[in-house]
């Protein structure tokens, strides 16, 4: 399954190796639409990156993917990301996730984003916000090291104030810790 999440990213990377240009659209996504799943880790943003090179195996398959989909249009949409309980570290896919969303940014050079950062309702209004601000802060200087302008990126933080779900358990605190990436152009 992961393979296939997977596939679109390799085709576009053999697009970009290859120069060939291809129309990027941004799909707005629906207000309801959340990620299935959210992978809570203890590795933190400062404890270093993970190596994102790819192999001549994986280029091999991004080109086979590229054959594959050449009749279809590539749509890429920028992706909220998911923070354990207490926490501003990036996991394994949330980095992804941005690695992603900084390809989509580096495509679209006229599009800035407004970086928000969210909190569940546990916890007081001052202290959701801090912690909003530091997810935020968190997202923004990994894209900055990613290559993308801080010129582009803003942050906010909402603290527990724009709740994806306003249910009070587990499944809703989850969804809720994240950060929104809004493109402005």
């Amino acid at each position: 399954m992961k393979f296939f999440k997977m596939l679109p990213l390799l085709a576009l990377v053999a697009l970009l190796a290859s120069g060939c240009a291809k129309q990027v659209q941004e799909t707005e996504e629906p207000a309801d639409a959340t990620s299935e799943t959210v992978s809570i880790t203890e590795d933190g943003y400062g404890s270093g990156y993970e190596d994102t090179s790819i192999t001549e195996d994986e280029v091999g398959d991004a080109a086979y993917a590229q054959d594959e989909y050449a009749d279809t249009e590539m749509q890429v949409e920028l992706e909220r990301i998911h923070f354990a309980f207490d926490k501003y570290d990036l996991d394994t896919e949330a980095r992804q996730t941005l690695q992603n969303n900084a390809l989509y940014l580096e495509q679209n050079p006229e599009t800035s984003i407004i970086l928000e950062g969210h909190c569940d309702e546990r916890g007081s209004d001052e202290y959701n916000l801090a912690l909003g601000e530091k997810r935020a802060r968190a997202a923004a200087e990994y894209l900055e090291n990613l290559g993308i302008d801080s010129d582009r990126i803003r942050t906010i933080s909402y603290g527990e104030e724009k709740p994806l779900d306003p249910a009070s358990n587990e499944e809703a605190w989850a969804l809720n810790r994240r950060a929104e990436f809004k493109p402005q152009q």
